[in-house]
């Protein structure tokens, strides 16, 4: 590991020749800051409402008796004719009666059928003639339908509801009388009855829809969704910072009498390791989106690891092998000391890793050797891979003894990009998929204020790593599902 490329570092230190040699300078520290992430996440909310206040509206708006008639109809029986030697004869004059009736309902059942809300209004109609002619004292019919009041809910752009409404009704039978052979059909005055109330219940849906309070909720999610959320307590601490972009409306359902709006919430994901950023700041809310997507949660995790947080990482490593000695050719057995470990970004996309460290041959105890060595490198990883490997090595040193320059000569005849890279590989490789689990744990189920998130990650995809000045990035996209339960403050 790391450790090998220092021991290698303090074992040349100690075999440099005597002669005074200037120290160079540590590699130049680059400033330039991690990019901001351009992904965005999507996860289902859907917010929930009691779908009462419809039921009571359509009880309301439909009356239990939707249409009556008391008429006289001049000719209820036509009159019978005859053929005598070739000429019909009329045997009777036409009888007129009195016609009496009404329609009604039953009780009003709600539903979900599609994109539409489905009440189911049952109707039962009898009429009946009177005084046919002094003939027969009254004739009763009767039919019944189930009329449908098919609604259809919408969002303005300020998230008020609207709401159109069509009426349809089938009869199993057509109310009318039968008689004589004549049918007394009674449709266009049940129809005339019934338009009224589908204009009713357009003009009176969205004021009652304004009682569920829809858009004072998805403002609270809004808000609530500005946020940054814990994904990793320590070792390291990694945030995740929320920033909803759009709140997306697609449609809803009816199931036991509730109404469910599927909306969709569009955010910037930022993920940081070590300090806790900033929460966002919320904006307005804006006007509902048209785009709901169906395709589960895809959001980018921009993992940037602090170079502090690497530094004794590497010096572990380090550290665990100091205890035995190294054996070099021509040097004999070498104990090496690591005191500490300096990592950061330098100029041109590379990283710069110094390690402190004394060493000395066991046969010379009392000739001690200190000094600092860097390497500087460029870090390069392939798509999906953790795997971290170094191009373009350069080694560098200074000491406190003579000889400074040999030592870096030396040095360079040593791999140090394969033992920096194996502490490296180790860190990303291993606490990467310790991390990802973690990240799983605490999106499983996270409740931050009225938001219940559950999130199922189904895969990670790494990206190319990259240092910066404000840290290593390696960029992270988590493929899988989240949903957001919403419950309003009490």
């Amino acid at each position: 590991m790391v450790l090998r490329a220092a021991i290698v570092s303090g074992l040349l230190l100690v075999a440099g020749c005597k002669q005074e040699s200037a120290p160079l300078p540590s590699p130049p520290r680059a400033d330039d800051p991690v990019p901001a992430s351009s992904g965005s996440s999507y996860a289902s909310v859907p917010v929930e409402a009691d779908a009462a206040i419809l039921r009571r509206l359509v009880e309301r708006e439909v009356p239990k008796t939707l249409w009556s008639i008391d008429q006289r109809f001049e000719r209820c029986v036509p009159p019978q004719r005859v053929k005598v030697l070739g000429q019909k004869i009329k045997l009777a004059p036409k009888i007129g009666c009195r016609v009496v009736g009404q329609v009604t309902r039953g009780k009003i059942t709600l539903r979900g059928e599609g994109s539409e809300i489905v009440a189911d209004v049952p109707l039962r109609a009898m009429v009946q003639a009177r005084d046919v002619g002094g003939i027969i004292k009254h004739e009763t019919a009767t039919g019944s339908a189930m009329a449908q009041a098919r609604i259809r809910l919408d969002l303005a752009s300020d998230w008020s509801p609207r709401a159109t409404v069509k009426l349809r009704y089938n009869w199993t039978r057509t109310p009318g009388i039968d008689f004589l052979g004549q049918r007394i059909e009674f449709t266009k005055q049940a129809d005339k009855a019934l338009q009224p109330i589908v204009r009713r219940l357009e003009r009176e849906l969205p004021r009652e829809l304004e009682k569920l309070r829809l858009r004072p909720q998805v403002a609270d999610l809004w808000r609530s969704g500005f946020t940054v959320l814990s994904l990793n307590e320590k070792n390291p601490p990694v945030w995740m910072r929320l920033t909803p972009l759009k709140v997306h409306y697609g449609g809803y359902s009816f199931r036991r009498d509730k109404i469910t709006l599927n909306l969709g919430l569009e955010a910037k994901t930022e993920t940081f390791v070590g300090d806790k950023p900033e929460p966002p700041t919320a904006g307005p809310l804006p006007a509902p989106g048209k785009g709901l997507r169906n395709r589960g949660l895809e959001f980018f995790l921009p993992v940037i690891a602090n170079y502090d947080v690497l530094q004794p990482v590497i010096l572990r490593a380090l550290q665990k092998r100091q205890d035995r000695p190294f054996t070099l050719p021509a040097l004999g057995d070498v104990m090496a000391d690591f005191s500490a470990v300096e990592v950061y970004a330098t100029e041109g996309g590379r990283l710069a890793v110094g390690i402190d460290l004394a060493a000395h041959q066991v046969s010379a105890p009392e000739k001690v050797t200190k000094g600092k060595v860097w390497l500087t490198a460029t870090p390069v990883t392939e798509a999906g891979s953790a795997e971290v490997k170094f191009t373009n090595v350069q080694v560098r040193g200074k000491t406190d003894t003579l000889g400074g320059t040999l030592l870096v000569k030396l040095a360079e005849q040593f791999s140090f990009s394969e033992t920096i890279a194996d502490a490296l590989e180790q860190n990303f490789t291993g606490d990467l998929e310790k991390l990802e689990g973690k990240i799983r744990t605490a999106l499983s189920e996270k409740r931050e204020g009225p938001l219940l998130i559950r999130t199922r990650i189904d895969r990670f995809d790494t990206g190319e790593i990259t240092p910066y000045g404000k840290g290593l990035y390696m960029p992270v996209r988590a493929i899988g599902r989240a949903d957001i339960l919403y419950r309003p403050r009490r």
